[in-house]
C-alpha cells in the first residue's frame, strides 16, 4: 500500500450530496466529548458485513475466500498516525461504495441533522441511530480512505477517498483478500486512538459483544468476549452484563424494565435473552428500524427483525432467540411455516408474560411504570388473542372508584368485594373525573361497592372479549342490577319525600311531552339516589361497549334514542313535580336535566348552549 500521508490518485471526482456535506460540517468542525464512539461505529459496520457474508456462506461457496476467518482487525500505526479497521466481510464494489459511502440513504443525513437542532442531546449520542454512522470517523480524520474487494470473484477491488471537503473520489484499487480496510489518518488531537491500552479499552466499553473476534495489530489475542450472552447459563451472568448487552444492541443509554434469560431443551432446544425497554416510542432518535425480535440459528444471524416470534401485541420486546433446531439456509416464508417456529413462539410469549407476571409481584412501582407506557398493548392483547386471552388479565390494571389514585389488579378488586358481590363491575366514560360523577354510579356508591373506571378508548375493545374473570362476570353499571342487602335496601327505600305514586304519571307525561323525540322513553326507577335522573339503552339495543367500538371506528352508527329514568326521591324532582305544568319554569328545569344527563354520558353536541338556560335557573333561584 502506498504512503498514507499522501492521497490517492484521484480518477473520479464525486461531489456530495447537500445533507452530507452539511453533516461533515457538524462533525468536522464541532467538538465532542466522546469522540470515541467512531471506533464503536466502525466496528459495528465491519460486524454487520460479517453477519452478511457469514450468512452468503451458508448458501453460496462460490466466494472469495471461503475459508478466511471472519473477523475485525484494529491496527494502529504512530509513524504514519493512521488507524485501519479492517473485516473480512461481505466487501464493497466500487458502485456499491458510491452508493454507501457517497450518500446517505433513507434520508439518514436530513433526520440527523433535524434532530441535531431540535433535540437536547449532544451530537455524539445520535451519531449512528440514523445510518450515518462511518461519517462520525471524520471528527478525528485528516482523510479516509477505504479499500475494498467484494465476495464476488470478479469484482474488482475498489478506493473511496474523501477529506471531508465537498467531494470524494472512487478508483480502482488493488486487494487480494475480501473485505474491507478503513483508513484513517487521525488529527493530533486524536493520537490517543493509536494507543493499545485506548483502542481495548474503547472496544470492551462498547463492542464487547459484537459476535466476531477482534484483534489489535498482529497480536492473536482476541479483545472483546465475543460471547453469545443468551447461551450462557444465567447463573454465570451479572446483571451489568445483561445491561452492557442491552446497551450495545439498542443504543438505548435508559435501562430496561426488565429482562427474561431462557435455556429450553424441550420440546425445542433454544436460547433467548428478551428485554422490556423503559419506553414503548422509537422515535426519531431510536437505533431500531423496525419491530422484530433477532432471530439465530446455530448462532447465526438469519434474521434482523423477526415478528413471527411474537404476537403483534407484545412486539415492543426487544433481544435474540437462537434454536439449535432451525436450519441455516431456511427463508423467511419457510420459518413462518415451520413447527420449530410455532414452538419458539409459544416459548417466548409465555416467557415474556411470566416475566411480566413477576415484575408486577417482586417490583410494583416499576410495574406501574410498564402499565402507563403499556397499558394499551395489553388492552390490545386481551381483545385480539384467540387461544389464551385469559393469560393477559392478570397483567391489567384499573383505576377504581374507591381507590382512583392507585392501580388495582383484578386480583385485589375480587379480594376487596363484600361477600354478597358476585360480579365485577365497571363504568364507561370519556375521562376519570367526569366518570365519578356519573348517576349510574348513585347506589354503587352509596354501598361502597367497586367500579372499575373504564376511560382509555381501547377499553371497548378489550370488553369484547373480557367478559368474565375466575368466577366473576363483568357488568357495566349503567345495565347491572346488582342484589344489594335487603337490609340496607330496605333503608334506602324508607327515605322520603318523594314524588307520590299516583302523581307520578303526571311528572312522566310532562317529561314526554316536553323532550317529545329525542327520548324513547321516560320512566321512574329505583336505581338512583344522589342524581335527579340518568340515561339508559331501550331494551334491544347494541350494548355500550359495542356503541364506543362502531364509533371509534367511525363506522355508520346511529346512536339509539335514550330511555330517560327519574329518581322519584330526589329534591329537584320532588319540587318539580309541586310546579305547575304550565309553569314557565317546569320546562327550563326539565331541558336542564336532560341535557345535564347527556353530557354526563358523553353525548351532549353543544355544552356551551346550556349557559342562557342555566343562567335563567340561576335568576329563579335568586328570587325565591
Amino acid at each position: 500500500m502506498s504512503d498514507m500521508d499522501t492521497a490517492p490518485q484521484k480518477s473520479q471526482q464525486i461531489a456530495f450530496k447537500a445533507e452530507t456535506r452539511q453533516l461533515l460540517n457538524i462533525l468536522i468542525h464541532s467538538l465532542y466529548t466522546e469522540r470515541e464512539i467512531f471506533l464503536r461505529e466502525l466496528i459495528s459496520n465491519a460486524s454487520d458485513a460479517l453477519t452478511r457474508m457469514n450468512f452468503e456462506i451458508l448458501t453460496n461457496r462460490e466466494v472469495l475466500d471461503p475459508d478466511a476467518e471472519l473477523g475485525i482487525w484494529i491496527i494502529p500505526n504512530e509513524a504514519e498516525k493512521t488507524l485501519t479497521i479492517r473485516d473480512t466481510g461481505i466487501g464493497m464494489t466500487a458502485e456499491e461504495m458510491e452508493e454507501n459511502l457517497g450518500t446517505i440513504a433513507h434520508s439518514g443525513a436530513r433526520e440527523f441533522l433535524a434532530a441535531a437542532q431540535q433535540s437536547g442531546k449532544q451530537v455524539n449520542d445520535l451519531i449512528g441511530q440514523f445510518g450515518v454512522g462511518f461519517y462520525s470517523a471524520f471528527m478525528v480524520a485528516e482523510w479516509i480512505r477505504v479499500v475494498s474487494r467484494s465476495y464476488r470473484p470478479d469484482a474488482q477491488a475498489a478506493s473511496w477517498y474523501s477529506t471531508g471537503s465537498d467531494t470524494y473520489t472512487v478508483e480502482p484499487a488493488e486487494k487480494e483478500r475480501r473485505g474491507s480496510d478503513v483508513i484513517i489518518k487521525l488529527t493530533d488531537d486524536a493520537q490517543e486512538f493509536l494507543k493499545e491500552y485506548r483502542l481495548r479499552e474503547v472496544i470492551r466499553k462498547h463492542s464487547d459483544f459484537v459476535p466476531f473476534p477482534i484483534y489489535i495489530g498482529d497480536q492473536k489475542e482476541q479483545v472483546n468476549r465475543q460471547t453469545a450472552l443468551w447461551r450462557q447459563s444465567p447463573r454465570e451472568v451479572e446483571q451489568k452484563d445483561y445491561d452492557e448487552f442491552y446497551q450495545q444492541m439498542t443504543l438505548d443509554f435508559e435501562p430496561p424494565l426488565a429482562h427474561a434469560h431462557m435455556a429450553v431443551d424441550a420440546p425445542v432446544q433454544m436460547y433467548a435473552l428478551l428485554y422490556i425497554p423503559s419506553n414503548p416510542e422509537r422515535g426519531l432518535l431510536s437505533i431500531r428500524r423496525e419491530e422484530g425480535l433477532k432471530l439465530y440459528a446455530r448462532k447465526v444471524l438469519i434474521q434482523e427483525y423477526n415478528k413471527d416470534l411474537l404476537p403483534e401485541y407484545l412486539q415492543f420486546v426487544q433481544g435474540v432467540v437462537d434454536s439449535e433446531d432451525l436450519p441455516l439456509n431456511v427463508s423467511r416464508e419457510a420459518v413462518q411455516s415451520t413447527r420449530v417456529m410455532q414452538q419458539l413462539r409459544k416459548l417466548v410469549t409465555g416467557k415474556v408474560l411470566d416475566t411480566l407476571k413477576k415484575l408486577a409481584t417482586d417490583d410494583v412501582e416499576k410495574y406501574n411504570k410498564f402499565w402507563k407506557a403499556y397499558d394499551r398493548f395489553i388492552k390490545h392483547g386481551v381483545a385480539v388473542e384467540l387461544n389464551e386471552p385469559e393469560a393477559l388479565y392478570p397483567l391489567l390494571r384499573f383505576r377504581t372508584t374507591t381507590h382512583p389514585d392507585e392501580w388495582s389488579s383484578l386480583d385485589q378488586g375480587v379480594e376487596r368485594m363484600p361477600e354478597w358481590q358476585k360480579s365485577i363491575y365497571y363504568i364507561l366514560g370519556d375521562d376519570a373525573q367526569s366518570v365519578q360523577y356519573s348517576p349510574h354510579l348513585d347506589l354503587f356508591r352509596k354501598h361502597n361497592v367497586e367500579v372499575l373506571m373504564l376511560t382509555d378508548p381501547v377499553d371497548s375493545f378489550m370488553l369484547v372479549r373480557l367478559n368474565k374473570y375466575k368466577d366473576y362476570p363483568l357488568e357495566n353499571v349503567a345495565t347491572a342490577k346488582p342484589d344489594f342487602p335487603k337490609e340496607e335496601k330496605a333503608e334506602a327505600e324508607a327515605e322520603s319525600p318523594s314524588v307520590p305514586e299516583e302523581e307520578s304519571k303526571g311528572l312522566i307525561e310532562r317529561f314526554k311531552q316536553q323532550l317529545g323525540e329525542r327520548i324513547s322513553d321516560v320512566r321512574m326507577t329505583d336505581r338512583l339516589s344522589d342524581s335527579p335522573a340518568r340515561l339508559i339503552d331501550p331494551e334491544g339495543a347494541m350494548n355500550q361497549e359495542m356503541q364506543r367500538v362502531y364509533r371509534m371506528l367511525d363506522r355508520d352508527f346511529e346512536v339509539p334514542k335514550k330511555v330517560l329514568e327519574i329518581n322519584p326521591k330526589h329534591p329537584i324532582i320532588v319540587k318539580l313535580n309541586a310546579l305547575a305544568a304550565d309553569d314557565p319554569l317546569s320546562s327550563v328545569v326539565i331541558e336542564q336535566i336532560f341535557e345535564d344527563a347527556l353530557l354526563i354520558e358523553g353525548l351532549h353536541p353543544d355544552p356551551a348552549s346550556m349557559i342562557s338556560r342555566i343562567q335563567k335557573l340561576m335568576e329563579a333561584a335568586l328570587k325565591s
